[in-house]
């Protein structure tokens, strides 16, 4: 249904549709979670961040408000890091560089 719903001619979701797509997508983590449950795993939600994505042009119509999880509600951030690179909002990747050229200028200083 999630995908219906972002499947446009367009190719985004408008902002009057925001709201929708943050319900289903509490909807579809809550389902991810029900399978995990009843594959023995478990989703933690306090370890779970949200990212929505963007163009710079289009951040100002980024959903502020959480998504719920179970019984928790998750708030959006700009920046995540999933095995050990960060992914922007806008999809620029200034931060994952900005921290891999910090990392190599601390390498270069300790030699």
């Amino acid at each position: 249904m999630l995908m219906q719903m972002t499947r446009k001619s367009t190719g985004f979701v408008t902002p009057l549709d925001a709201d929708l797509l943050q319900e289903h997508m509490s909807v579809c983590v809550d389902e991810v979670s029900l399978w995990m449950t009843s594959n023995r795993l478990l989703l933690n939600p306090t370890k779970t961040e949200v990212l929505w994505c963007s163009s710079a042009r289009r951040q100002h119509h980024i959903l502020v408000g959480p998504v719920h999880i179970g019984n928790t509600s998750v708030l959006p951030v700009s920046v995540v890091r999933d095995l050990r690179i960060y992914i922007d909002a806008d999809l620029t990747m200034s931060t994952h560089v900005t921290t891999t050229v910090r990392a190599c200028f601390a390498a270069l200083q300790r030699i």
